[in-house]
Protein backbone atom coordinates (compact mmCIF):
# COMPACT_ATOMS: atom_id res chain seq x y z
CA UNK A 1 0.00 0.00 0.00
CA UNK A 2 1.39 3.23 -0.80
CA UNK A 3 1.22 6.15 1.60
CA UNK A 4 0.45 9.37 -0.28
CA UNK A 5 1.10 12.99 1.27
CA UNK A 6 -0.57 15.98 0.09
CA UNK A 7 1.01 19.52 0.96
CA UNK A 8 2.08 22.55 -0.69
CA UNK A 9 5.19 22.86 -2.74
CA UNK A 10 6.94 24.22 0.15
CA UNK A 11 9.00 22.91 2.89
CA UNK A 12 7.05 24.89 5.69
CA UNK A 13 4.92 22.24 8.23
CA UNK A 14 4.93 19.40 5.51
CA UNK A 15 8.79 18.69 5.09
CA UNK A 16 9.11 16.83 8.57
CA UNK A 17 6.81 14.34 7.62
CA UNK A 18 8.44 14.10 4.11
CA UNK A 19 11.17 12.92 5.71
CA UNK A 20 10.01 10.90 8.24
CA UNK A 21 8.96 8.76 5.23
CA UNK A 22 12.32 9.20 3.77
CA UNK A 23 14.20 7.90 6.48
CA UNK A 24 11.92 5.23 7.01
CA UNK A 25 12.46 3.77 3.60
CA UNK A 26 8.63 3.35 3.03
CA UNK A 27 6.89 3.23 -0.67
CA UNK A 28 5.22 6.79 -0.53
CA UNK A 29 3.56 9.34 -2.78
CA UNK A 30 4.37 12.83 -2.50
CA UNK A 31 1.41 14.83 -4.08
CA UNK A 32 2.35 18.61 -4.37
CA UNK A 33 0.03 21.49 -4.83
CA UNK A 34 1.90 23.78 -6.31
CA UNK A 35 1.91 27.09 -4.74
CA UNK A 36 0.35 29.27 -7.78
CA UNK A 37 -2.94 30.95 -8.80
CA UNK A 38 -3.86 27.78 -10.52
CA UNK A 39 -2.50 25.43 -7.35
CA UNK A 40 -4.79 27.84 -5.02
CA UNK A 41 -7.73 27.66 -7.80
CA UNK A 42 -7.24 23.18 -8.00
CA UNK A 43 -6.83 22.89 -4.34
CA UNK A 44 -9.42 24.98 -2.91
CA UNK A 45 -12.45 24.39 -5.42
CA UNK A 46 -11.61 21.30 -6.65
CA UNK A 47 -9.67 18.59 -4.08
CA UNK A 48 -9.51 19.98 -0.82
CA UNK A 49 -13.47 18.58 -0.01
CA UNK A 50 -13.41 15.57 -2.04
CA UNK A 51 -10.22 13.48 -0.12
CA UNK A 52 -12.76 11.80 2.62
CA UNK A 53 -11.01 13.98 5.12
CA UNK A 54 -12.75 14.30 8.48
CA UNK A 55 -10.41 18.05 8.73
CA UNK A 56 -9.71 18.52 5.31
CA UNK A 57 -6.37 20.61 5.10
CA UNK A 58 -3.00 20.71 4.85
CA UNK A 59 -0.62 18.56 4.89
CA UNK A 60 -2.80 15.35 4.58
CA UNK A 61 -1.84 11.97 5.06
CA UNK A 62 -3.76 8.98 3.38
CA UNK A 63 -2.55 5.27 3.75
CA UNK A 64 -4.94 2.75 3.47
CA UNK A 65 -8.13 3.54 5.11
CA UNK A 66 -6.53 5.42 6.65
CA UNK A 67 -6.85 9.50 6.23
CA UNK A 68 -5.19 12.17 8.49
CA UNK A 69 -4.89 15.61 8.48
CA UNK A 70 -2.45 18.38 11.17
CA UNK A 71 1.12 17.46 11.03
CA UNK A 72 1.65 16.04 14.88
CA UNK A 73 -1.66 13.91 14.37
CA UNK A 74 0.76 12.51 10.89
CA UNK A 75 4.08 12.22 12.44
CA UNK A 76 2.80 10.42 15.63
CA UNK A 77 0.96 8.13 13.44
CA UNK A 78 3.71 7.33 11.67
CA UNK A 79 6.46 7.53 14.24
CA UNK A 80 3.75 4.36 16.19
CA UNK A 81 3.88 3.06 12.05
CA UNK A 82 7.76 2.68 11.76
CA UNK A 83 8.56 2.51 15.35
CA UNK A 84 9.67 6.05 15.87
CA UNK A 85 8.26 6.71 19.06
CA UNK A 86 10.13 8.46 21.47
CA UNK A 87 11.04 6.09 24.32
CA UNK A 88 10.19 8.45 27.25
CA UNK A 89 6.08 9.11 25.63
CA UNK A 90 5.46 11.89 28.25
CA UNK A 91 8.67 13.67 27.34
CA UNK A 92 8.29 13.47 24.12
CA UNK A 93 4.46 14.94 23.32
CA UNK A 94 6.11 17.95 25.79
CA UNK A 95 9.49 18.02 23.65
CA UNK A 96 7.39 18.38 20.24
CA UNK A 97 4.78 20.45 21.44
CA UNK A 98 7.83 22.83 22.52
CA UNK A 99 9.34 22.44 18.52
CA UNK A 100 5.85 23.15 17.31
CA UNK A 101 5.13 26.14 19.48
CA UNK A 102 8.94 28.03 18.34
CA UNK A 103 8.21 27.30 14.81
CA UNK A 104 4.99 28.77 14.49
CA UNK A 105 6.45 32.01 16.51
CA UNK A 106 8.58 32.17 13.35
CA UNK A 107 5.74 31.49 11.16
CA UNK A 108 3.88 34.25 13.18
CA UNK A 109 6.68 37.07 11.94
CA UNK A 110 7.10 35.33 8.55
CA UNK A 111 3.75 36.68 7.16
CA UNK A 112 4.11 39.79 9.04
CA UNK A 113 5.04 43.04 7.32
CA UNK A 114 6.72 44.25 9.98
CA UNK A 115 9.32 41.59 10.36
CA UNK A 116 12.55 43.16 10.19
CA UNK A 117 10.78 44.85 13.65
CA UNK A 118 9.46 41.43 15.37
CA UNK A 119 12.74 39.82 14.30
CA UNK A 120 14.88 40.79 17.18
CA UNK A 121 12.37 39.75 19.78
CA UNK A 122 12.26 36.56 17.72
CA UNK A 123 16.06 35.95 17.85
CA UNK A 124 16.29 36.29 21.81
CA UNK A 125 13.44 33.54 21.92
CA UNK A 126 15.17 31.30 20.04
CA UNK A 127 18.38 31.90 22.00
CA UNK A 128 16.38 30.67 24.79
CA UNK A 129 15.00 27.60 22.69
CA UNK A 130 18.68 26.37 21.71
CA UNK A 131 19.73 26.66 25.35
CA UNK A 132 16.95 24.44 26.33
CA UNK A 133 16.67 21.99 23.79
CA UNK A 134 21.02 22.04 23.96
CA UNK A 135 19.95 21.39 28.03
CA UNK A 136 18.06 18.67 27.01
CA UNK A 137 20.08 16.66 24.26
CA UNK A 138 22.86 16.18 26.61
CA UNK A 139 25.17 13.52 25.82
CA UNK A 140 22.52 12.56 22.98
CA UNK A 141 22.95 11.17 20.58
CA UNK A 142 19.44 12.28 19.75
CA UNK A 143 16.84 13.64 21.94
CA UNK A 144 15.89 10.64 23.50
CA UNK A 145 18.89 8.44 23.77
CA UNK A 146 19.93 6.01 20.74
CA UNK A 147 16.95 5.58 19.28
CA UNK A 148 15.77 7.99 16.46
CA UNK A 149 12.42 9.52 16.54
CA UNK A 150 10.18 11.54 14.71
CA UNK A 151 10.33 14.32 17.28
CA UNK A 152 14.40 14.37 15.80
CA UNK A 153 13.21 14.93 12.85
CA UNK A 154 11.14 17.11 13.53
CA UNK A 155 13.22 19.06 15.65
CA UNK A 156 15.74 18.72 12.51
CA UNK A 157 13.48 20.39 10.16
CA UNK A 158 12.58 23.14 11.75
CA UNK A 159 15.77 24.33 13.32
CA UNK A 160 16.87 24.61 9.84
CA UNK A 161 14.33 26.79 9.38
CA UNK A 162 15.43 28.72 11.74
CA UNK A 163 18.96 28.36 11.31
CA UNK A 164 18.15 29.76 8.07
CA UNK A 165 17.27 32.53 9.13
CA UNK A 166 20.17 32.81 11.90
CA UNK A 167 22.66 30.73 11.62
CA UNK A 168 25.14 32.34 13.73
CA UNK A 169 22.66 32.00 16.37
CA UNK A 170 23.78 28.44 16.26
CA UNK A 171 26.66 27.07 18.22
CA UNK A 172 27.58 23.18 19.76
CA UNK A 173 26.04 20.85 20.51
CA UNK A 174 22.79 21.60 18.24
CA UNK A 175 25.24 21.33 15.10
CA UNK A 176 26.40 18.82 16.05
CA UNK A 177 23.13 17.39 16.69
CA UNK A 178 21.77 18.66 13.29
CA UNK A 179 24.35 17.22 11.71
CA UNK A 180 23.74 13.77 13.23
CA UNK A 181 20.17 13.52 11.93
CA UNK A 182 21.41 15.18 8.58
CA UNK A 183 23.67 12.17 8.44
CA UNK A 184 20.80 9.33 8.95
CA UNK A 185 21.68 6.90 5.77
CA UNK A 186 18.82 7.84 3.67
CA UNK A 187 18.41 11.44 4.81
CA UNK A 188 21.59 11.89 3.57
CA UNK A 189 21.49 10.14 0.60
CA UNK A 190 18.00 12.61 0.14
CA UNK A 191 20.13 15.94 0.81
CA UNK A 192 22.53 14.84 -1.36
CA UNK A 193 20.57 14.11 -3.96
CA UNK A 194 19.82 16.13 -7.16
CA UNK A 195 15.93 15.81 -6.41
CA UNK A 196 16.64 17.51 -2.90
CA UNK A 197 13.55 20.03 -2.73
CA UNK A 198 15.53 21.90 -0.79
CA UNK A 199 17.46 23.43 -3.66
CA UNK A 200 14.17 25.06 -4.89
CA UNK A 201 11.79 24.92 -2.40
CA UNK A 202 11.44 27.96 0.19
CA UNK A 203 10.83 27.83 3.98
CA UNK A 204 7.13 29.78 4.13
CA UNK A 205 5.10 30.49 1.31
CA UNK A 206 6.77 32.46 -1.58
CA UNK A 207 4.33 35.22 -0.69
CA UNK A 208 5.56 35.62 2.91
CA UNK A 209 7.41 38.55 3.66
CA UNK A 210 10.35 36.17 4.92
CA UNK A 211 9.85 33.27 2.70
CA UNK A 212 12.92 31.62 3.44
CA UNK A 213 15.02 31.30 0.51
CA UNK A 214 15.70 28.07 -0.78
CA UNK A 215 19.04 26.61 -0.22
CA UNK A 216 22.07 27.37 -2.26
CA UNK A 217 24.03 23.75 -2.71
CA UNK A 218 22.06 21.67 -0.76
Amino acid sequence: MVIEVGYWGLRGLGEPIRLVLRHSGADWKDTVIPCTEEGFKKWFGETKENLGLDFPNLPYLIDGDVKLTETLAILRYLGRKFDMMPVDAAKGDMVEQTIMDHRQQLGKISYNPDFEKLKPAYLEKLKIHLDRLTKFIGDGPFLFGNKVSYVDILAYEFLEHARALSPESFGEPIMAFLGRVANLPRIKKWLESEECTNKTYTINSPMATWPGAPVSGA
